[in-house]
C-alpha cells in the first residue's frame, strides 16, 4: 500500500500572515510539520502542496533549501491542488495534513495508517474528541478522485475531504478510536492567531524537541492551565 502525506501550506492568512514560516524553537513551523510527518510509520512520501501565487515563492524556496518534495497549484481550489499533486506519485492512499498544525500526532497517524492497511476502506473516521491541531485525514486516492469529480461547492473545493463527511453513505469507512490520553477537546494546539502562536511557542520552548509526543503536549497543557488559556477564547472559522 503506497501512502503519501500531503501538507497543504500557503503564506496567505487573514489572521496571521506568513504563519507557517514563523520561528518555532530553533527552527520554524514548517520544519515541525515535515519532521513529524516523516515519523509516520507506513508513509512513503511527504510533499508540501502550496499555491502558484508569488507570495508562496517563499514556501517553494524553503522546500528547495530543505530538500522537501513540493507541488504548486491552485490557491483556492485546494482539492484540485491535492489531486494534481497526488497524480505525480500514483498512491493508493493520501494523508492530508495542514501546515498550521506543528504538533500533528504522528504516533496516532501511524496507528490510523496501520488500520487502513488492514481494512482498505475509502476513509478513516475518528471516534473521540481531540484537541484541535493533532489529527490527520486518510483517504483513498480513488475516493479523492471521486470527490474531485462530484464535489462542486466551494466548501468541497477548499476543505478537500469535506464531501466525504457530508455524504458518508457514498463511502466505505473504518473508524479509529482515540486513546483516552488524547481526548481533550478544550485544547487548541493549532496556529491561526497571535494567541495560538504564543501558546505553541511556549510548548516548543518547554520541550525543545520537534518530535515530542502529542500526548506529552496535551499533558503539559493540562498541567499548565494558564498557558492553555492563552488561546482558549479563539473561535474556529466556520465552514461555509
Amino acid at each position: 500500500m503506497k501512502t503519501i502525506c500531503i501538507i497543504q501550506a500557503r503564506m496567505g492568512s487573514s489572521r496571521l500572515p506568513g504563519k507557517i514560516l514563523k520561528p518555532l524553537g530553533n527552527v520554524d513551523v514548517l520544519t515541525y510539520d515535515v519532521k513529524r510527518c516523516r515519523q509516520i510509520q507506513g508513509g512513503d512520501e511527504v510533499i508540501v502542496a502550496t499555491s502558484t501565487q508569488s507570495q508562496d515563492d517563499a514556501i517553494a524556496d524553503w522546500c528547495k533549501e530543505h530538500q522537501v518534495n513540493y507541488y504548486r497549484g491552485s490557491e483556492d481550489d485546494v482539492l484540485d491542488r491535492y489531486v494534481q499533486c497526488a497524480k505525480q506519485f500514483k498512491p493508493d492512499y493520501v494523508m492530508r495534513v495542514t501546515s498550521d498544525c506543528p504538533f500533528v500526532d504522528y504516533e496516532m497517524a501511524s496507528e490510523m495508517l496501520a488500520l487502513m492497511e488492514r481494512e482498505r476502506k475509502d476513509i478513516v473516521l475518528i471516534d473521540g474528541e481531540l484537541p484541535r491541531g493533532l489529527a490527520v485525514e486518510i483517504i483513498s486516492y480513488e475516493a479523492l478522485l471521486r470527490i474531485h469529480e462530484i464535489g462542486k461547492e466551494s466548501r468541497h473545493r477548499e476543505h478537500v475531504t469535506y464531501y466525504a463527511y457530508e455524504f458518508p453513505e457514498q463511502f466505505e469507512s473504518v473508524t479509529y478510536k482515540v486513546q483516552k490520553n488524547r481526548i481533550a477537546p478544550e485544547l487548541r494546539i493549532t496556529l491561526d492567531t497571535e494567541e495560538d502562536y504564543e501558546l505553541i511557542k511556549a510548548v516548543a520552548e518547554y520541550f525543545k524537541n520537534p518530535l515530542v509526543s502529542s500526548s506529552d503536549v496535551i499533558q503539559f497543557l493540562k498541567d499548565h492551565p494558564k498557558i492553555a488559556k492563552i488561546n482558549a477564547h479563539i473561535e474556529q472559522k466556520p465552514v461555509i
